[in-house]
């Protein structure tokens, strides 16, 4: 089925407001966990009205194509973007009918999918009813989909669920303490970035020169969305994020975990619609509601250095509500041996890991403070003398995907 050179997998990672494409060749007989160049990567950013499309290209060669495009459909955007593939000064294959399958990031699987699957139309169905759960992502995933449907026909695709790697969760860590009609309506934690916290845990082991993943493990997914995760011998046993991704951590625009009196007294005494308070909830709160400049870190960061009180309380917000819920995720461990900061935040704001290390001193934790202020990529910042290793690992979802693809049409 394959060429000798190789198995050619796009993957497709879709956003409310993007869609990000990569283009790897994968060698017949091996996969690791390091993650290798793309061989092409493609990136479309709509306006709010979707009316326009930026669109930028780079190769693993360094060519680069950038453009604007007025009008069409999401669909002729992503059809654009990936002639760009076969044609022009970005052509890295002769026709895109080389690409052998096509792996999507699916952020909820709910409780029928948690291993990667074949597209099919059942597992269509099963992610536009789940969009109600992430209004915001798989809505978008299945209009890519259903684009590559009509774009490449009969390619083999893909889903690789964000939740699945938390299915591991025993029951008492998934099941909220509601009446127990929820859990038979599938109301649970299902917890997400998983493919993220997956890909983190292995890439650890290696860093460590290990075989295996350290047996307690901390990993702090920290963007625009945050979540942690507790990873016990490789498999999830805790996390941050629930029903959907809402719950958990302070986050860019996102509350995380509120008070639920708070949303009834809003709805009751407050004038809120529904509409309203999820707006507020994952739009207007976090980062940006409390300082009311900026949903990104680096720019809340600028400000405070301007003196600005309201940013420095975000700051302070995010600071706790971090160590909190590492605190926690400690005490379903039952101890740690490494921690990891990954994502946006994690991977670039040394000051924000200095933050939450310094809280676990008495765990005997020590961060190189030289270290962590030199922009490390896939490095232990520890002292040697730290009793928990402390790693800032850079996430790899798209190559996750991709390798996930691999593996499952290796086993067919």
């Amino acid at each position: 089925m394959f060429l000798c050179c190789g198995m050619k997998i796009l993957v497709l990672n879709a956003g409310s407001s993007s869609q990000k494409s990569c283009l790897y060749e994968i060698a017949d007989e091996a996969f690791s966990t390091q993650a290798a160049q793309p061989l092409w990567f493609g990136k479309i950013n709509w306006t709010q009205d979707r009316g326009v499309a930026e669109i930028d290209v780079k190769t693993g060669t360094g060519a680069t194509l950038q453009e604007s495009i007025s009008g069409d459909s999401p669909q002729a955007h992503l059809t654009y973007m990936l002639n760009t593939l076969s044609d022009g000064a970005t052509k890295v294959i002769d026709q895109l009918s080389e690409i052998d399958v096509v792996g999507h990031r699916i952020v909820h699987g709910g409780e029928d999918y948690r291993d990667s699957v074949v597209i099919t139309e059942d597992v269509k169905k099963a992610i536009a009813r789940l969009s109600n759960l992430a209004p915001a992502h798989n809505p978008a995933a299945l209009s890519g989909i259903e684009a590559i449907e009509k774009i490449l026909k009969d390619v083999t695709q893909i889903a690789v669920f964000d939740t699945g790697f938390h299915a591991t969760l025993p029951d008492a860590a998934a099941i909220y303490p509601g009446p127990y009609e929820w859990v038979e309506q599938g109301i649970r934690r299902y917890g997400f970035h998983g493919i993220s916290h997956q890909y983190c845990s292995q890439r650890a082991a290696q860093i460590l020169g290990r075989d295996v993943p350290p047996e307690r493990l901390i990993t702090c997914h920290l963007g625009n969305g945050c979540s942690l995760a507790a990873i016990k011998n490789g498999r999830s046993i805790d996390t941050t994020m629930g029903f959907t991704p809402l719950e958990g951590l302070m986050m860019g625009s996102r509350s995380g975990s509120v008070d639920p009196g708070i949303l009834i007294y809003l709805l009751r005494y407050c004038n809120y619609s529904v509409e309203k308070l999820d707006h507020v909830l994952n739009k207007a709160s976090g980062l940006k509601g409390i300082s009311g400049v900026s949903s990104d870190m680096r720019e809340v960061r600028e400000v405070i250095a301007q003196g600005n009180s309201r940013a420095q309380l975000a700051w302070d917000i995010y600071v706790h509500r971090l160590r909190s819920g590492i605190g926690a995720m400690l005490t379903s461990l039952g101890g740690l041996d490494a921690l990891v900061f990954t994502a946006g935040v994690g991977e670039h704001s040394p000051e924000i890991r200095q933050a939450a290390c310094e809280a676990f001193g008495f765990l005997g934790l020590k961060i190189d403070l030289e270290k962590n202020q030199q922009q490390p990529v896939d490095e232990d910042i520890a002292t040697p003398d730290s009793a928990v290793r402390v790693l800032v690992i850079q996430t790899q979802e798209d190559w996750a995907i991709a390798g996930q693809c691999w593996q499952l049409l290796k086993k067919s």
